[in-house]
């Protein structure tokens, strides 16, 4: 079973960077990519990932934010 995960970063080059490297890791499955704090919260809430990786500094609100 794969580990369903997100990625939610303001950078592009940040979420594509996390992409790159957790292509190599077959137990994880990137189930979406979000710029915003609103869109990861509402992903968060739709699809429940197992795994988040989250940038503290979003231009919208912080990821301790997100996490509330």
């Amino acid at each position: 079973m794969k580990i369903k995960t997100l990625i939610i970063d303001d950078e592009p080059l940040a979420r594509q960077r996390i992409v790159n490297l957790l292509n190599d890791v077959n137990d994880i499955e990137i189930i979406d990519q979000c710029a915003t704090g609103k869109k990861a919260i509402q992903r968060i809430n739709e699809v429940k990932p197992a795994l988040l990786f989250l940038d503290i500094k979003l231009k919208d609100m912080t990821g301790f934010n997100v996490l509330e």
